[in-house]
Order: C-alpha cells, then sequence, then structure tokens
C-alpha cells in the first residue's frame, strides 16, 4: 500500500466515525420523539435533546466524587465504553480488511463481550447512593442478623450484568454466525465478498432468521424494554448506570447513541455486506438501517410490557433456538 493508499484509507476511516458520531446523536432523539411520544400520545422532547443536547448540558454539571473504591476507573468506565464502540465501527470498515486477524468475527465478539462486561464493573465499583455518603450509619441497633452480607443496590445490577453476559447476549452472537457459516470464513473482508457474488445474506431463509434474532439481541444489548433487565424498579431507575453524573453521565447519553449506530453498522456488514464506508453511498444505506432499527425498537419497546426474569429466559431460549436453527439452514 503506498503512501497515498494509507492517506486516502485514514480519511475515509475519519470521515466515516464522524458521520456516526452526527447520526448517533440524532438517533435517541428520533426513538423518544417521533415513535415513543407518537405512542404514547404526548408531545416529547425535541429531537436534539437525548443524544445532543442532554450530554452538553451535563458537561457543564459539577464534577461529583462517587463513593468508590476506585473512583477514576468508575468515572471512566462510559468512556471506555464509547472507545470499544469506535473499535468496533473501525474493525468492520472495509479499509482495515488487510488486517485480516483484526477485521474478523472473533475480534467483533471480543469487543461486543468486552463492552457487555463493563456493566458488571460499573455495578461493582458504585459503593454510594445518588453520589453521596449515608448522613449516618445505615444500621438500626438489633435489625442486622448475624453472618448476614450488607450489599448496595447497584451490586443487584452487577448480578444481572452477569446473567445478561452469561445468557442474555446468546442472541446476537449466534445471528453474527450466521453469515460466517453460509460465508466459510470468519474474516469480515470474506463475508463481504461472498455478499458481493452470491447476494446478501439477508436475501435468503437463513439469513431472514438470522435478522430476526439480531434484532432481538440488539435489544438486549442496548437494554431497552422489554430486555431491559439492568434497569428494574430495584434499581430505583437505571441500575449500575444510576451514580453517573457530569461529564460520565454526559458520556452514558454518547455512549448509548454511538452504540445503535454501530450495531445496525454490523448488521448491515454481515447481512448485506455493505459496511461502513464514507467514501461510498451505501453509507446512506447504513444510516437508514440504523433508522429502521431505531423506529423498529422504539415501536416494540413503547407497546412492551418489562419482562420479569421468569418471562426473559424463555424468551431468550427460544430466540437462542432459532439462532442455531439459522445457522444449521445457513449450511444447507
Amino acid at each position: 500500500m503506498t503512501i497515498v493508499d494509507s492517506l486516502i484509507a485514514l480519511i475515509a476511516v475519519i470521515g466515516t466515525l464522524i458521520v456516526a458520531f452526527v447520526v448517533s446523536v440524532w438517533l435517541p432523539g428520533v426513538e423518544r420523539k417521533f415513535i415513543h411520544a407518537r405512542i404514547q400520545q404526548r408531545i416529547g422532547p425535541p429531537i436534539s435533546t437525548p443524544g445532543l443536547m442532554s450530554p452538553i448540558k451535563f458537561f457543564f454539571k459539577e464534577i461529583i466524587k462517587p463513593n468508590s473504591p476506585m473512583p477514576r476507573l468508575y468515572n471512566s468506565l462510559p468512556l471506555i465504553g464509547i472507545i470499544i464502540t469506535i473499535f468496533l465501527l473501525i474493525i468492520i470498515m472495509p479499509q482495515l480488511y488487510p488486517l485480516a486477524a483484526f477485521s474478523s468475527v472473533i475480534a467483533l465478539v471480543g469487543l461486543l463481550k468486552i463492552e457487555e462486561i463493563l456493566y458488571m464493573f460499573m455495578g461493582s465499583l458504585s459503593k454510594s447512593v445518588l453520589s453521596l455518603n449515608m448522613p449516618f450509619p445505615d444500621v438500626v441497633k438489633g435489625a442486622k442478623h448475624p453472618d448476614v452480607p450488607r450489599s448496595f443496590v447497584e451490586e443487584l445490577s452487577s448480578m444481572r450484568a452477569f446473567r445478561l453476559i452469561a445468557f442474555g447476549s446468546f442472541p446476537i452472537y449466534l445471528a453474527i454466525f450466521v453469515p460466517v457459516a453460509m460465508a466459510g470464513s470468519i474474516f469480515l473482508g470474506d463475508i463481504v465478498a461472498y455478499q458481493q457474488f452470491n447476494g446478501p445474506v439477508l436475501f435468503s431463509l437463513a439469513g431472514i432468521l438470522g435478522a430476526v434474532v439480531y434484532f432481538i439481541g440488539f435489544m438486549i444489548l442496548l437494554n431497552e424494554y422489554p430486555f431491559s433487565i439492568l434497569k428494574t424498579k430495584a434499581d430505583v431507575i437505571e441500575g449500575p448506570l444510576l451514580e453517573y453524573a457530569s461529564k460520565s453521565r454526559a458520556y452514558v447519553y454518547i455512549s448509548r447513541g454511538i452504540l445503535m449506530f454501530v450495531l445496525a453498522c454490523i448488521f448491515s456488514t454481515l447481512f448485506l455486506g455493505l459496511p461502513p464506508n464514507i467514501l461510498s453511498w451505501t453509507i446512506l444505506l447504513n444510516i437508514l438501517v440504523a433508522l429502521i432499527f431505531t423506529i423498529l425498537m422504539a415501536i416494540l419497546s413503547a407497546f412492551s410490557p418489562i419482562f420479569t426474569f421468569k418471562q426473559f429466559y424463555p424468551v431468550v431460549t427460544g430466540v437462542s433456538i432459532l439462532g442455531i436453527l439459522a445457522i444449521m439452514v445457513s449450511f444447507l
């Protein structure tokens, strides 16, 4: 690769990242303003508020040091999540395909798994209530039984995050391996090349089944209703994200929008053979897929109840079986 080619590739990567950021700040607004508000018959926030104005507002809030054994690491976890999501977007760009080992489904799955693990760290590192210590010891004389461990509400979210990692994320990983089975390769470049000659994976029975499974996994990774097991009433409002304030809260808002766009781009790469690339008109299709996913997710979540574990496990099991069936059909 010449210096000119390297420069063009660098410009393409940076340009795609800029487009991803610009689109991602509007996706939460589309979700809440045009879908949730319409369905629930209310005005809703301005489209720029959830993904753009809210992060800007929190950047100017007072920085509060949480009660945590590792406060700096705790506050940096949302930023680490953004960095991991950016890496996910980078490895699916065609400019990175020459680095075959880096641009593979294995790397994709590994980064997604790290993104999930961050929720466990968030829950286990928070030891406070609304970023403040209790003004008095939270132990009533005679109320605490001996040898009974005490825990914070965020630790409950940490346990649910473990369940999400161990069980709830099966659908999206099974769906990711449907294009792998059809293309016969774990490398993204080979999967995209296969679809250029054989048509999109989506236009097959295995692809349709895999797309359904992927979309359910998409909602689970975004912790959206009805699969929002990390955000239960036992955790007051937002589970492991409850204690984040100021800049860290801004990073939480930004990370959700970017993750929505990146997961949609992963789908368009694996199931349509259209990786995100600012140098190609197909970037418009990536944006369209992100909008479709956002709208469908918002519609489903607006009409959905909140799943308990007794409901969550059977649904995820059924979707996982559908994913296994899609992989089996892809070999036919």
